[in-house]
C-alpha cells in the first residue's frame, strides 16, 4: 500500500460486454453452508403458538419495515514484513490464533464488516497450498509449515463469518520475494520458477507480467484459493508493476519478453504493451473467478491517482505511467466488483485532494459497481487524525449515498491510535450495517424465513430459520416496541432470540425476520404480531 504520491511506498472484482456478462452472471446457487443446530427448545412450525393457558400470543401479519443500513467497512490485515499478522514470524500456533481473534472481536465490537486479509504476500502461502511454499512471514522460513501444522486462512473464515464478517483474500500477483522475506532457499519460486522471474535494485524480485507463465500462474493460485476456500472476495492492491524506486529508477527488465514480442510482429509501443499486459490480466482474472464461483467478488485498491490532471489540480505520481496500471479502464470496462482507490491525503490537501479524487473516481465507474475508497487511517499526515477519517467517511457517505464504504490502511491504525476506534464507534459506525448489494451477480432468491415465537414468562421465544438455509450469511431481526420497529444484525449461526415483552416501560408488539445472502440480498420478510 502506497502512502505518499512522490516519495514514499508503505509495504505491506461489469462485463466487456452484454454477452461476456451473461457468461460469467448466471443465475447460481450458492454452496451449502455446514449445518446449524437448531435449539431444542425451538417450537414446532404453526402459524400460530398458543401459551400454556391456550391463548395465541402470537399471529402472522403485514408490516412497513424500516430500511437497513448498508456501508461496506472493511480494514486490510497486512502480513507482509509482518506489519499486522503475525506480528512476529516466530509466534507459535496459539499465539498466532490468539492475535487473529483479538483482530476479528475488535472488528466485529466497533461495527465493522469485512477483514481483508493478505494471504499471498510475495509468491508464498499463509494458507496450504501445493502451487506455493508456507510464507516467512507465517514461519520464519520460506516453505516451513507451522506446528502443529493448520490453514491459517481456514481459521481466519471460520473465525471472521463467526462474527459475521466477510472475510476478502488479499494477494500481491506479481512479487515473488519481499526483500524482508529471508534468504531465497530452495522452496521459494525464484528457484522454482527462474525463467519467469526478475530481480530488482532493491533487491525484490518480481514476476514479468509480459510472460504468459507468469499469468498462468497467478490464476492458477487464484482459481485453486477460489474453489477450495469459502471465501467472499478476493483482493489486488496497488503493486502490478512495481515502483520506480524499487528499481532505483532504472526501466523494468523485461527486454527478453519485449524482443519476443517484437519478433512476432508487436506494434504497439513498450509502454502501452505493458499495459495491455496487465489489462488482459485483469480482465482474466475477473472473468475466472466467477466462472469458478459468480458470488465471489473480484475487488482492485489502485493507487489514488490515475494521472496527474484527472482532475484538474491533481499532481503525484501516475500509476497510468509508472505501474502501467491502466484502472481508468478496469473500471470504465467493470472488470471489478469492487474498486477502493487509495486516496490517501487529507480532505484539505490541496493537490491531492481527497473529495476531488472520489468524485473523479465515481465520474468513471459508468458500470455502477461498488466503490469504496481507501484510507489512510495508520498515518494520515494532519493533526488530529479521528476526526480527519470521521470526515472523510462522511464525505464518501454524500458521495455515494446508498452505496458507500470504505478500507481502512490498515488495522494498525485503529488500534494505534486511542481515539479512532471511539470516534468511529460513537460517531457514523455507531450502528451495525449489512454490506451494499451486489446487484449484478443474480442469484437463486432467498426462502421467506419461517418464525415461531413462545410464550415464555417475561420474554417471547422467538425462532426462525429458512428451508435454504445453506445460503443464508446473516438475518436482520426487527422488533417493535409502542409501533417503533428496531433493528438488529445477527451472525448466520444466531437462531433464536428471548425478546423482553417489556423494554424501558414500552410494550413489544410484533417481531419480524429477514435472511440476507452473502451478497448482500434480502429475503422477503415474516413478521408475527405478539397479542
Amino acid at each position: 500500500m502506497r502512502m505518499n504520491p512522490l516519495k514514499l511506498i508503505f509495504l505491506f472484482g461489469v462485463f466487456v460486454s452484454c454477452s461476456s456478462s451473461r457468461s460469467v452472471s448466471n443465475t447460481v446457487k450458492l454452496p451449502p453452508k455446514p449445518p446449524v443446530s437448531i435449539p431444542k427448545n425451538t417450537p414446532k412450525p404453526k402459524d400460530s403458538v398458543v401459551s400454556n393457558t391456550g391463548t395465541p400470543v402470537e399471529e402472522i401479519i403485514k408490516v412497513d419495515l424500516p430500511p437497513i443500513q448498508r456501508e461496506f467497512r472493511g480494514a486490510w490485515v497486512a502480513s507482509v514484513a509482518n506489519i499486522n499478522w503475525p506480528s512476529r514470524n516466530n509466534l507459535s500456533v496459539e499465539q498466532q490464533k490468539a492475535e487473529a481473534i483479538s483482530m476479528l472481536d475488535m472488528l466485529k465490537d466497533n461495527n465493522f464488516n469485512a477483514v481483508i486479509f493478505q494471504v499471498r504476500p510475495s509468491a508464498d502461502a499463509l494458507y496450504t497450498s501445493t502451487l506455493e511454499p508456507w510464507s516467512y512471514f507465517l514461519t520464519g522460513e520460506t516453505g516451513n509449515p507451522p506446528y502443529p501444522n493448520y490453514d491459517p486462512l481456514q481459521f481466519w473464515i471460520d473465525e471472521s463469518h463467526k462474527r459475521g464478517l466477510e472475510l476478502h483474500v488479499w494477494l500481491n500477483p506479481y512479487r515473488a520475494h519481499h526483500a524482508n522475506g529471508g534468504p531465497v532457499n530452495n522452496l521459494s519460486m525464484v528457484k522454482k520458477l527462474p525463467d519467469m522471474i526478475v530481480r530488482l535494485k532493491n533487491g525484490m524480485y518480481w514476476f514479468d507480467p509480459a510472460d504468459p507463465r507468469t499469468q498462468g500462474h497467478v490464476s492458477n493460485v487464484v482459481k485453486d484459493i477460489v474453489k477450495r476456500y469459502d471465501i467472499d472476495a478476493v483482493h489486488f492492491d496497488d503493486y502490478f508493476y512495481p515502483y520506480a524506486t524499487y528499481n532505483k529508477g532504472a526501466d523494468f527488465p523485461d527486454s527478453k519478453t519485449w524482443n519476443e514480442y517484437l519478433r512476432n510482429g508487436g506494434t504497439l509501443s513498450r509502454a502501452d504493451w505493458r499495459r495491455d499486459n496487465v489489462n488482459k490480466f485483469v480482465e482474466r482474472i475477473y472473468k475466472e473467478i466467477h466462472a469458478e464461483k459468480s458470488y465471489v467478488r473480484f475487488g482492485i485498491s489502485p493507487f489514488g491517482i490515475w494521472k496527474p490532471g484527472y482532475p484538474a489540480g491533481i499532481t503525484g505520481s501516475s500509476q497510468y505511467d509508472e505501474l502501467y496500471a491502466d484502472a481508468k479502464l478496469w473500471l470504465n470496462n467493470g472488470w471489478v466488483d469492487y474498486f477502493s482507490p487509495q486516496l490517501y491525503w487529507p480532505v484539505n490537501a490541496r493537490e491531492q485532494g481527497f473529495e476531488p479524487l472520489l468524485n473523479w473516481w465515481k465520474s468513471e465507474n459508468t458500470q455502477n459497481r461498488h466503490l469504496w475508497p481507501g484510507l489512510n487511517t495508520v498515518e494520515i499526515k494532519v493533526s488530529d487524525r479521528p476526526t480527519e477519517i470521521k470526515n472523510q467517511i462522511e464525505i464518501s457517505r454524500q458521495i455515494l449515498k446508498n452505496n458507500a464504504g470504505e478500507i481502512h490502511w490498515s488495522i494498525a491504525g485503529l488500534t494505534k491510535n486511542p481515539g479512532m476506534l471511539p470516534t468511529l464507534k460513537n460517531g457514523p459506525y455507531k450502528e451495525k450495517a449489512l454490506v451494499p448489494k451486489t446487484s449484478w451477480i443474480k442469484t437463486v432468491p432467498l426462502a421467506i424465513p419461517t418464525l415461531f415465537i413462545a410464550d415464555n414468562g417475561s420474554f417471547a421465544q422467538a425462532s426462525w430459520s429458512s428451508k435454504n438455509i445453506g445460503e443464508v450469511f446473516q438475518w436482520v431481526l426487527f422488533t417493535q416496541y409502542n409501533g417503533v420497529w428496531e433493528t438488529e444484525i445477527l451472525t448466520r449461526d444466531s437462531l433464536s432470540r428471548d425478546i423482553p415483552k417489556y423494554k424501558d416501560g414500552k410494550k413489544l408488539n410484533a417481531v419480524a425476520v429477514k435472511a440476507i445472502d452473502r451478497l448482500g440480498n434480502e429475503s422477503d420478510y415474516l413478521a408475527k404480531k405478539i397479542k
